[in-house]
């Protein structure tokens, strides 16, 4: 039974240690001894056959381990330290990037989904691998779907169709991408499939007879011209076809490319060398060429695709690429994944931008926690189709289509979205909303100042990572107003099923109550509710388990006691996860001092205000020495917790010389930290030297250290230092 799988290794020339992977398949051989699948067949064949495909695009012997065990920990009495034990920590996490979330209760499907979905984003955030054994997991499940219940077919199938085949195309693993396509068809639609099965079949001897005289006819030509190559032909998959037929209400007849001819070369000066011999030969059918040589698609593919007339009037495509672009077109992002390894610092980077769109769909997951919302945007950034455009410097920048300056200003800073007034396209001015197309040189005209962004935007922003800053700006902005009405609206729905508000908040309930809604802090709850994100109703559905019914009778200010004491101890949860604590001023309002702008890792201490709480300065603050003179006995001491969020204004002046372009070279240094920017403002002085003031959005001292440090390396950066007033 292994045989199969070392002969694939075999095949490709892998240099696996097999001893590895013979003792990962008896592990899951005998974890899961007494379990066969639907077919009858022992479950064992599954995590094989996995394995077998993984093992076809030529992976590392961690992978292919992880796929004989994928299945080990979620089906079996064997756990994620088991297998660490016996392997190794990155099998582990792998086989546990696959296993699906724990048995929680869920109200739908869809929400029951969406948790998978989220677990295996973050799993393959960390490690691409995983989702490449979820897909040949997924593949191999479709092969065999026919032992299925009717019913369990379409379920599988529809669910392949809409997330693991889009999966595979951002990939670019077409090979897994076009099967899992065809088999969710035939189990989708049987009758529109057997028939487009059997239509392609009857036409299947005219095509070929016509298909083997061209490829003889070109493969004369590129010999005489000294082209190596190697030409095939390629029939068209039935999903794309029957995909055509639909959206362009097209009969079979009417499909250009049933059939598609691909020519290998050896390098990239011989696919334009073969493009010129095709277009002398055949005639090519305007608007039917693309070069995704010049412009590859964002999964990695490349190749000349070119629409021709032949003799007798027929059409026929051409696609003409690398050796490698093929092996690439094949695997995608499996094919670089060898190269990523041991990689130098550039290698590895280069390796992550093909990765951008996972990025952005990990950055708005989480700001969304309804399942329908997450859903729905997830399927809109796998399936958008996209437009290419470019930076005035020459950038490409990919947006989903019908994309807008906006969607564009975001995809370049947060903070460039955020004060967007409009924008240049092709050097003419546009609308915010004007919707952008391929190959258009776009520039943001961004206001100097602070602007908050418009909640009209909302309505023509086509990226998720556009409309997931908006929102969270307003959400932030209006976070205090939010959680006070959302508790108060809280407290009103309690008194009407008359239960007592710490109940709800108790501590008993905090795992559940924060895991339900993907929040960290009460106060996060009363602000999704306060905004409207989160409805009263849908709360109150998610929590009946967790109330009880009020047995004891509280006066209002023992009520508020509670409440208190355990937004308190909430408080204290947030230095754990990472929000901002001041030790030594707990359950105070606590705020920071502008005229000094402290950030962690600065000495403060603490003046108690009336009324405003308590106020943080810099120890080195000439306001806070004043007060320390004058009144000393409000002075308190304080330190800093745990902080990751970028929340803390820091103010930079530098004195430079005053030459074209150092404001934009000074934004794109900032740029390049991913450190929001407040403002940024410049004068010159009658000595002829500039004095740029800017403010930035930090997290730690040394997150300005590093800014400072970056910023000195600009040439014509006179002098640089961090304010104090």
């Amino acid at each position: 039974m292994l045989m199969k799988l070392f002969n694939i290794l075999d095949e490709n020339g892998s240099y696996i240690n097999k001893k590895f992977i013979e003792k990962a398949f008896r592990f899951a051989n005998d974890a899961h001894e007494n379990q066969r699948r639907k077919s009858g067949e022992l479950y064992i064949t599954h995590p094989l056959e996995v394995a077998c495909i993984l093992a076809e695009m030529n992976l590392d012997e961690n992978t292919i381990a992880a796929a004989l065990l994928h299945d080990v920990v979620e089906d079996t009495h064997y756990t994620f330290d088991d297998v660490k034990v016996e392997f190794n920590e990155q099998v582990a996490i792998l086989v546990d990037g696959v296993t699906k979330l724990e048995k929680i209760k869920y109200k739908s499907k869809e929400e029951e989904q969406a948790d998978n979905v989220r677990k295996m984003v973050l799993a393959m955030a960390k490690d691409i691998r995983v989702i490449l054994i979820k897909l040949a997991d997924r593949l191999h499940n479709m092969r065999t779907l026919k032992y299925m219940p009717i019913d369990k077919q379409k379920e599988k199938a529809k669910e392949a169709i809409d997330i693991y085949a889009p999966l595979a195309h951002r990939l670019g693993i077409s090979k897994i991408k076009w099967e899992l396509e065809d088999l969710s068809l035939r189990y989708l639609d049987p009758n529109e499939y057997y028939n487009l099965v059997r239509m392609i079949a009857e036409k299947r001897a005219g095509r070929e007879m016509f298909i083997n005289s061209i490829i003889d006819e070109l493969s004369d030509k590129l010999s005489v011209a000294g082209i190596q190559s190697e030409i095939e032909g390629r029939p068209k998959h039935f999903y794309s076809i029957y995909r055509k037929m639909i959206n362009k209400n097209k009969s079979i007849d009417q499909i250009f490319d049933l059939t598609a001819l691909r020519i290998l070369v050896e390098d990239v000066g011989s696919c334009y060398a073969a493009l010129g011999i095709v277009h002398t030969l055949y005639k090519p059918i305007p608007g039917r060429f693309k070069d995704y040589i010049a412009m590859p698609k964002p999964n990695m593919y490349q190749s000349i695709h070119t629409t021709l007339i032949g003799p007798q009037g027929k059409t026929f495509e051409i696609q003409i690429r690398t050796m490698e672009m093929h092996k690439t077109a094949e695997y995608g992002i499996a094919a670089h994944w060898k190269y990523k390894e041991g990689q130098t610092e550039n290698g590895e980077n280069d390796f992550e931008t093909k990765l951008t769109w996972l990025r952005d769909i990990l950055e708005w997951q989480g700001e969304t926690s309804d399942a329908a919302e997450f859903m729905d945007s997830f399927k809109i950034d796998l399936f958008s189709d996209e437009v290419f455009v470019f930076t005035p410097r020459g950038d490409v920048i990919n947006l989903p289509s019908e994309s807008t300056p906006v969607d564009f200003a975001y995809r370049i800073h947060t903070d460039i979205g955020h004060r967007c007034v409009g924008a240049k396209v092709n050097n003419k001015i546009v609308p915010i909303d004007y919707k952008l197309k391929t190959g258009q040189i776009v520039e943001v005209i961004a206001s100097p100042g602070m602007k908050a962004p418009s909640i009209g935007w909302l309505s023509f922003v086509k990226s998720n990572q556009a409309k997931s800053k908006i929102k969270a700006w307003f959400r932030k902005e209006q976070r205090d107003e939010n959680i006070r009405v959302g508790k108060e609206m809280i407290e009103k729905e309690c008194k009407k099923m008359k239960v007592v508000l710490y109940e709800l908040l108790c501590e008993d309930n905090v795992e559940k109550l924060f895991k339900r809604f993907n929040i960290k802090t009460y106060e996060d709850l009363f602000a999704e509710v306060g905004s409207g994100e989160v409805l009263l109703d849908y709360v109150f559905n998610k929590i009946s388990d967790l109330i009880k019914t009020n047995k004891e009778k509280l006066t209002i200010e023992e009520e508020q006691e509670r409440i208190s004491a355990l937004l308190k101890r909430g408080n204290k949860a947030d230095e754990k996860n990472g929000d901002v604590v001041i030790r030594g001023a707990d359950n105070l309002m606590v705020r920071f001092a502008k005229c000094c702008n402290p950030v962690p890792g600065d000495d403060v201490i603490g003046y108690v205000t009336k009324g405003r709480g308590i106020s943080i300065h810099r120890k080195d603050c000439k306001n806070a020495s004043n007060l320390l003179k004058t009144e000393g006995e409000k002075i308190i001491d304080v330190n800093w917790g745990k902080i990751k969020s970028n929340e803390f204004i820091s103010e930079i002046e530098m004195k430079s010389v005053n030459r074209d372009g150092i404001l934009a070279d000074v934004m794109e240094c900032v740029v390049k930290c991913k450190t929001p920017v407040c403002s940024i403002n410049a004068v010159t002085q009658s000595d002829g030297i500039a004095l740029i003031n800017l403010k930035i959005r930090v997290n730690s001292i040394e997150h300005i250290k590093t800014v400072i440090k970056k910023l000195k390396k600009i040439d014509g950066i006179l002098e640089i230092y961090r304010l104090k007033k």
